[in-house]
């Protein structure tokens, strides 16, 4: 009975490893060489198992040949200091557990997913990124001689440190270590994949922002404090330019205009209002590029940018500026409340206006008291001269242009027949009168002497006043002239010869 129980189910075994024999045997019939080839292929791997480099001995090193294609320059945020870079990445080593004979199959190569298959380690080192993976998934390609390529695209993201320092104006170097995480050199080996040393930029799309002046590639070999191995990474090296155009319009051309319209400040007259308003509006206008300029480049504490030391400069240039215009016009409407002190009067009067071509708008002392004493004889030659019925004096005048034997006979209009008693005193009345006038004529005189000289003299102090202010102004204009000038010439000379890293 057991004899016959193991015979029937002998029998049994026998016809169903027949049935999924001629299963098999009728799938492999239907598949491709190709669909043939790559389950082949893969069983055989995952007998062997993934894990664990494709090589013969555990001392062998594999080479990983490395290379980049630069597609496009996505971003450089400066504020987060980080580089955006789409590249295609380029990986070819030998697996020697993926050959099979051409032959057999007549296929030198096939497709295969890379979860199935190993895959080095390479990873970016300065890694900036939120993202668990930067790489899209990508088929490999196999080779019969074992030969892996794999090219999968990828958008990296990484630490580049900015020095904002020549904004706009400036040159950024930024780069992109590749390496592997876990392999040292004694495992695993990179090389350069093109002969290009640095990106291969066959397909690459320009930049609207930035301009690539040089790349660069260079293989290291690093010991780090973790590991007495030695790692060898890969540096891509990307030196890039900013395109100014467009803040030559946004921040440029505005600090230009501005502190051109600065220079108009000193121009207008210290009497005018709009000196002190046309001052503040330019400080706030400067205060505005400023926080656009802070809104383009990050909050770095080692470094400002030239330009805002520029926009900072001309504030304070144009706060001083405003303080020296009030000084200007408190000069200009001082009056003769006080006299100019002499020491100044030697250096701003004979000196400054001389340099600056303006005593003609000065008078000095000698043609002052010739001109008072014109005015006055003028003024005394009209009085005269003047013919009026109803004048006081006229017979002042009278008796003047007359000799004294003439006149002594006369005694208000009566003839030489009158007794001489009655002249003599009549003589007498008249010229005590006359004596008395003549010395209120004197007095008056005196009096409008005075006044006209006290006069000329508050007039004169407050022009000295009035032309020490303008020679203060036009001596304000030419420093700030030659302030904005050293200052603009020694920034963006500076900014031009920067240094290259």
């Amino acid at each position: 009975m057991t004899s016959q129980c193991i015979a029937f189910f002998n029998a049994v075994l026998l016809t169903a490893i027949l049935y999924f024999s001629n299963a098999e045997a009728t799938s492999r019939a239907d598949l491709s060489d190709e669909k043939l080839l790559i389950r082949t292929l893969l069983e055989d791997y995952a007998k062997l198992g993934k894990m664990g480099r494709p090589v013969k001995q555990q001392n062998d090193t594999l080479p990983i040949y490395y290379g980049l294609s630069l597609i496009q320059i996505l971003d450089l945020d400066e504020r987060n200091q980080i580089l955006s870079t789409n590249v295609w990445a380029s990986y070819q080593w030998t697996d020697i557990y993926l050959k099979w004979n051409v032959s057999d199959y007549n296929i030198t190569n096939v497709r295969v997913p890379t979860d199935s298959i190993w895959m080095p380690d390479i990873k970016l080192y300065n890694y900036a990124d939120t993202r668990l993976e930067e790489k899209r998934d990508a088929l490999a390609v196999i080779s019969h001689d074992g030969g892996v390529v794999w090219i999968p695209q990828a958008v990296f993201k990484s630490s580049c440190s900015i020095d904002i320092r020549h904004f706009p104006f400036d040159v950024q170097t930024c780069v992109l270590k590749f390496g592997s995480w876990t392999y040292d050199g004694s495992k695993l080996d990179l090389e350069f994949l093109y002969t290009v040393k640095g990106f291969e930029m066959t397909d690459y799309i320009p930049s609207n922002e930035w301009d690539i002046l040089d790349s660069s590639a260079k293989k290291n070999v690093k010991y780090y404090p973790c590991c007495p191995e030695p790692y060898v990474d890969l540096t891509f090296t990307l030196k890039i330019s900013r395109k100014v155009a467009f803040y030559n319009y946004i921040l440029i051309l505005p600090c230009v205009l501005l502190s051109s319209l600065t220079l108009v400040l000193f121009w207008l007259p210290p009497e005018s209002p709009a000196k002190m308003q046309l001052g503040m509006n330019i400080f706030v206008a400067f205060f505005v590029l400023l926080l656009l300029l802070a809104e383009s480049t990050p909050p770095a504490a080692s470094s400002i940018p030239l330009i805002g030391a520029y926009y900072c400069l001309n504030m304070i240039l144009i706060t001083l500026s405003t303080l020296l215009s009030v000084i200007v016009v408190n000069l200009y409407f001082r009056g003769s409340r006080t006299t100019v002190p002499r020491l100044l009067k030697k250096i701003m009067l004979d000196g400054f206006a001389r340099i600056f071509c303006m005593r003609n708008q000065l008078v000095d002392k000698g043609e002052e008291d010739q001109i008072a004493a014109a005015t006055a004889a003028n003024y005394v030659k009209n009085n005269r001269e003047k013919k009026h019925s109803d004048f006081k004096y006229d017979r002042v005048g009278c008796y003047e242009l007359q000799t004294e034997e003439s006149w002594r006979g006369i005694s208000n209009g009566n003839s030489m027949h009158t007794p001489s008693g009655e002249a003599d005193a009549s003589f007498g009345h008249q010229f005590s009168a006359l004596e008395a006038e003549v010395r209120e004529i004197r007095r008056h005189m005196k009096l409008m002497w005075d006044k006209s000289s006290h006069r000329e003299e508050k007039e004169r102090l407050a022009r000295e006043w009035k032309v020490m202010a303008l020679v203060l102004d036009r001596l304000f204009f030419f420093l700030y002239l030659v302030a904005i000038f050293a200052s603009a010439f020694t920034i963006f000379e500076t900014t031009m010869d920067k240094p290259t890293k």
